[in-house]
């Protein structure tokens, strides 16, 4: 069963002594952002790979961490490890940082569709994995991310990592099983509702608004109704109808998304999505 914590302020309870962020792309960086913000681990216990040198030097003067091209280097005394490299990176990392890592380290994976039994059998010993599929909007502190611990991750490892990603938005803890789901859904998620409030936006433009405050009215009044289903721990059916009154006409657009099929459509798009993950596990698995 899924457990959830709101986001918390960091009161510096986590004792690392060194944090290895293995790949500082968009969300790599937004990671590192987000535990430093927290004061979870100083930027001198911090140190981050990148492909380029270039990209090294400008994340060690922005963040003033230790950032540099070796994943060996990195990981070499590291209690904490965090992927967040593309799926078909990892195998080559874990070969690469096996000879390195020491096997009381945790590893935090972000990498899409990759399980904790590839990370757990890659390293060759009873690992201490943790499975994370954060969203985008993580990088603006208003993220969704599940956790799901493998075998050999202790409840202590499972705090750690609620900890990070709880200065980044919500935070569930899952089964693994249900990964790929979430992935279809609130990894995914949010580009589906990019183009609920760009067709929306463009509603407006139809009817006469301004481009500009059309999606503004568009996007925040997603972001009231999902805060206010979170606040109120409502059914989202019922909050559906408070909004709409008898013979009033928010009646009239609902019977148009339903004769459009948006409900079905949006419940398929997840189940494809989640369909498409669960290929790419069995591809990373092979």
């Amino acid at each position: 069963m899924a457990t959830l914590r709101k986001p918390s302020v960091g009161d510096g309870r986590l004792q690392v002594k060194k944090l290895a962020l293995i790949g500082a792309g968009k969300l790599g960086e937004g990671l590192l952002a987000g535990v430093l913000r927290s004061g979870f681990v100083p930027p001198a216990r911090v140190e981050v790979t990148v492909a380029h040198a270039e990209r090294a030097e400008q994340l060690a003067e922005k963040y003033g961490v230790r950032a540099h091209t070796s994943n060996a280097r990195a990981v070499a005394g590291a209690d904490l490890v965090i992927l967040a490299l593309k799926p078909q990176q990892v195998k080559g990392f874990l070969h690469e940082a096996r000879p390195h890592l020491g096997k009381q380290a945790l590893v935090i994976s972000a990498a899409a569709s990759v399980t904790t039994a590839l990370i757990e059998r890659q390293l060759g010993h009873a690992a201490r994995v943790i499975r994370a599929m954060p969203n985008t909007p993580c990088l603006i502190r208003h993220g969704m991310t599940a956790l799901a611990p493998g075998r050999h991750a202790t409840p202590e490892n499972v705090e750690t990592a609620r900890e990070i990603f709880s200065s980044m938005g919500r935070v569930v803890v899952v089964d693994e099983k249900h990964m790929d789901a979430i992935t279809g859904l609130s990894a995914s998620g949010p580009a589906y509702v990019y183009l609920i409030i760009e067709s929306l936006a463009e509603a407006g433009v139809k009817l006469g608004l301004p481009r500009d405050l059309s999606t503004e009215l568009s996007a925040q009044t997603l972001l009231g109704a999902s805060a206010l289903v979170l606040e109120t721990g409502e059914h989202p059916a019922k909050l559906k109808d408070v909004v709409t009154t008898p013979a009033g006409c928010t009646i009239d657009g609902l019977l148009e998304l339903e004769e459009g099929g948006l409900r079905v459509t949006l419940i398929k798009a997840v189940v494809r999505a989640a369909e498409r993950a669960k290929q790419l596990v069995e591809n990373q698995n092979t």
